[in-house]
C-alpha cells in the first residue's frame, strides 16, 4: 500500500442512510469452514477487504477452488481430509485472524505449512495460539511469524482458555474437529461465537453450554448459504459521528447484531446516545437489523469486565466519543489493545493528544477527560484501519484542519470508508 497524506474535510452534519461491509469475522470463517465443507458453499455480503481476500488466497493455495464474483463468493469444498500442502509459504497479509485460525486448522493436516504475513503480523504475538495447541500435540516452530507447522496427529484436551480471545477459541475448535476425544474449551467471559453458530449448521460434532465449548472429531461438514451481514466493527464509526455531530442523523442497514458483538451499543446508549434498533430479523443464524443514531447529549461511564470482548475492536472510535461527553470515561481491562495492528493504548493516546484531548493512557486501558476544546492535527495512523477512521471521526469536531499519514489502510476491513463518510455530509 502507498501512504498518501490526506486532510479531511469538514462536514456541518451527517444525514442519511449507508451500508456497511459484511462482516470480517464471518467472512474469513465462511471461506475457511466452506473449504472443509463436501461441496459447495455460496457467500453473499463477503467483505472483501485486504484481510478476508489473504483468507481466500492462502486455501487457493491449498487446492481449493474459490470463485469470486460480485455478487458471491463461491468455495468448492473438498472435504475435512481435502487441503493439499502449498507450494509456498502462505502469506496471510495484515490479518491476525486468518494467521492465528490457519494454526489451529493447519496443526492437524498430513503436510508441514509455513506461514508469514506482513511487517505488523510478523510483530505480533502467536504465542497465545500455539501454547494451548501445542498442548493437543500440534508442533509449531516459533511465536512470531514466520511460523513452521508441523502436520500432526492431534488429541482433545480440557482448556481453561487465559484470555478473552475469539481467535484462540476459533483455532482450538478447528484443531478440535480432527482431534482424538473431545476438546473441551472454557471460556473466562464470552467471546464472538460465529465459529459456533457456523459449525453447527454445518452438522459438526459441537455443542456449547454457557462458557463452555465441547467440539469432538467430526467426519463431515455440510456447505451452506451463507449471507454475511454488515459488520457492526464498521458500522461503529457511523454511530460514533452521529452521536456527536450536531444536527446529524444516520440510519446504518443490515448491522449483525450477534449479542457477543453489540458492546458498542451498550456502551453508546449507557453513554446517553440517542440509538433505535429496528427492522430485527435473523439471517443464516446471525441477527441482523437497522440502527439508527442522531445527535446526542453524551456523558461519561465506566468500561470493563465482561462488556470488553465484545467491543474490544471499537475501543478506539469510544475513545473518541468519550472527548465530546460530559465527565471522565474510564476504559479498564482492555490488555488486548496492546495486542492490536499496533498498541493501540499507546497509539490511541498519543494521537488524541496532539489535539489537546485530556486522555492518560493506563497499564490497561485510558482515562478520558471528555468536552475539552480541540484543535486539528497531523495525525499519524501507524497503519491500522481502525486508528484511520477513529481519527477522521475526531478530525470532524476539531477546530482548524487536520490530516491523516495514511488512508490506504482502511482497505483492510472497509474499502470504501471515505465515500460513504463524506456521502453522508452537509
Amino acid at each position: 500500500m502507498i501512504k498518501i497524506k490526506t486532510d479531511i474535510k469538514k462536514m456541518c452534519s451527517v444525514r442519511g442512510e449507508v451500508t456497511v461491509p459484511g462482516d470480517k469475522s464471518i467472512s474469513h470463517r465462511a471461506v475457511m469452514l466452506g473449504a472443509i465443507a463436501d461441496g459447495t458453499t455460496h457467500i453473499r455480503g463477503f467483505l472483501k477487504g485486504a484481510d478476508c481476500l489473504s483468507t481466500i488466497d492462502c486455501f487457493r493455495q491449498m487446492g481449493i477452488d474459490i470463485e469470486v464474483s460480485d455478487e458471491v463468493i463461491t468455495v468448492h469444498g473438498k472435504g475435512l481430509h481435502g487441503l493439499t500442502k502449498p507450494q509456498d509459504i502462505l502469506y496471510t497479509g495484515n490479518s491476525g485472524t486468518t494467521t492465528r485460525l490457519l494454526c489451529g486448522l493447519l496443526s492437524a493436516q498430513p503436510f508441514d505449512t509455513d506461514i508469514t504475513g506482513d511487517s505488523s503480523i510478523c510483530r505480533r504475538p502467536m504465542g497465545r495460539v500455539t501454547k494451548p495447541l501445542s498442548l493437543m500435540g500440534a508442533d509449531i516452530e516459533n511465536e512470531y511469524c514466520p511460523l513452521h507447522i508441523h502436520g500432526k496427529k492431534l488429541k482433545g484436551i480440557n482448556y481453561n482458555m487465559t484470555v478473552a480471545s475469539a481467535q484462540v477459541k476459533t483455532a482450538l475448535i478447528l484443531a478440535g474437529l480432527y482431534a482424538d476425544g473431545d476438546t473441551v474449551i472454557n471460556e473466562i467471559e464470552k467471546s464472538r461465537d460465529h465459529t459456533e453458530l457456523m459449525l453447527g449448521a454445518m452438522g459438526a460434532n459441537i455443542t456449547v453450554n454457557g462458557l463452555q465449548i465441547c467440539v469432538g472429531q467430526t467426519d463431515r461438514l455440510m456447505p451452506q448459504e451463507i449471507t454475511v451481514p454488515g459488520d457492526i466493527s464498521s458500522a461503529a464509526f457511523f454511530l460514533v459521528l452521529g452521536a456527536i455531530m450536531p444536527d446529524s442523523d444516520i440510519t446504518i442497514k443490515n448491522v449483525g447484531i450477534n449479542p457477543t458483538r453489540t458492546g458498542i451499543i451498550d456502551v453508546l446508549l449507557d453513554m446517553g446516545a440517542n440509538i433505535e434498533i429496528f427492522n430485527e430479523r435473523i439471517a443464516t443464524g446471525e441477527p441482523v437489523a437497522d440502527i439508527r443514531v442522531r445527535t446526542s447529549k453524551l456523558k461519561g461511564v465506566k468500561i470493563g469486565g465482561a462488556i470488553i470482548p465484545r467491543l474490544i475492536d471499537e475501543l478506539p472510535v469510544i475513545a473518541v466519543a468519550s472527548l465530546f461527553a460530559e465527565g471522565t470515561t474510564v476504559i479498564a481491562d482492555a490488555q488486548e489493545l496492546k495486542v492490536k495492528e499496533t498498541d493501540r493504548i499507546k497509539a490511541v493516546t498519543d494521537e488524541l493528544k496532539k489535539c489537546d484531548a485530556d486522555i492518560t493512557p493506563t497499564d490497561d486501558g485510558m482515562i478520558i477527560n471528555g468536552n475539552k476544546p480541540l484543535h486539528g492535527a497531523d495525525f499519524e495512523v501507524y497503519g491500522d484501519h481502525r486508528m484511520a477512521m477513529s481519527l477522521a471521526i475526531a478530525a470532524q469536531l476539531a477546530e482548524g484542519p487536520s490530516t491523516l499519514s495514511d488512508i490506504s489502510c482502511v482497505a483492510v476491513s472497509y474499502p470504501d470508508f471515505f465515500n460513504d463518510f463524506y456521502g453522508l455530509g452537509l
